[in-house]
């Protein structure tokens, strides 16, 4: 039930498995590097949390370009998780993020299960991130964190895993909508100890050049992302948050204050802005402003009571 908002500012602050973010506003992994690179183009103090691109033990230089493509209602990518490594990331960018009133999270990726613990017992060392975003959804690696999405006891055993060796930093795990019913997911990573669930990663789409018949990108397939999917992962997100009692964050064609708040009535606690950033970097500040401003005008007291409010 929506409560009334006499006067006074709306309370903004939502829990995400544990960890409280001052407004659901995030950035989404792979679209806005490690968060400092936008600081002179937006407030970062703005929004709730940063998630940074993905991180390996060791740097990966990812897959030969060409490895983007704008399509007509989105883009697809093949990055392929360049990065610069956990050890430069600790050393040179979190200290850096640390100075921002805004919660950092960090993508984690590998080729391996011991990969991915790797990361993450090194991760656990280190102060300065609120969680880790578990990334077995990536359609652009050859082995790794794609094999773990294609049968839930694989996501299951992966989760566990990676549940126990994060000692202090809570656990989300970032699901494909490459599977035929994400509830399954969902449920497996719930049963194996995350804390949260990111939904949804980018579905897997390809682009033709007709006059050289050959692909757009090097890698032939990529990750589509941007307005194209966003009514297949609002869908996904709200048959999550109906199978799953931990909180969902809510991700793909985010772009406007009326697509977060669609989200949210779906039933994501959070949202992430991707594809946005790329041609308008101050996007999650702007959806923050937006929300606020929403539940100003609509007298809505605290913004978790929009959360999973759809009439069905």
């Amino acid at each position: 039930m929506v409560t009334e908002n006499r006067g006074k500012s709306s309370r903004m602050e939502v829990d995400v498995g544990g960890i409280t973010f001052k407004n659901p506003v995030l950035t989404a992994s792979g679209t806005f590097a490690y968060g400092i690179e936008f600081a002179h183009l937006m407030d970062l103090n703005s929004i709730g949390g940063i998630v940074v691109k993905g991180i390996s033990m060791k740097p990966i230089a990812g897959n030969a370009p060409p490895r983007i493509y704008e399509t007509s209602s989105g883009m697809l990518n093949a990055i392929g998780w360049q990065n610069i490594g956990a050890r430069e990331f600790v050393e040179n960018k979190l200290p850096a993020l640390r100075k921002y009133d805004t919660r950092i999270v960090v993508n984690v990726v590998g080729f391996s299960l011991e990969e991915y613990l790797e990361v993450i017992r090194f991760l656990n060392d280190h102060p300065g991130i609120a969680a880790l975003e578990l990334n077995i959804s990536c359609p652009n690696v050859k082995h790794g964190g794609f094999h773990f999405n294609k049968d839930p006891r694989d996501t299951f055993k992966v989760t566990s895993k990676a549940r126990k060796a994060s000692r202090r930093i809570p656990l989300w795990v970032k699901l494909s909508p490459n599977v035929t019913d994400i509830r399954v997911f969902a449920r497996a990573c719930e049963d194996a100890g995350a804390d949260a669930i990111s939904a949804i990663n980018t579905l897997v789409g390809m682009a033709v050049d007709v006059q050289k018949r050959r692909s757009r990108l090097r890698f032939v397939t990529g990750g589509l992302s941007g307005p194209a999917i966003k009514p297949v992962a609002l869908r996904m997100v709200w048959e999550a948050a109906r199978e799953v009692k931990i909180p969902v964050i809510g991700i793909g064609g985010i772009a406007s204050t009326e697509d977060a708040l669609e989200f949210l009535v779906a039933g994501a606690r959070a949202v992430q802005v991707g594809t946005a950033n790329f041609y308008n970097p101050a996007a999650s500040q702007r959806i923050v402003e937006g929300l606020a401003e929403h539940c100003r005008s609509h007298k809505i007291k605290d913004i978790n009571d929009i959360v999973g409010s759809l009439r069905i």
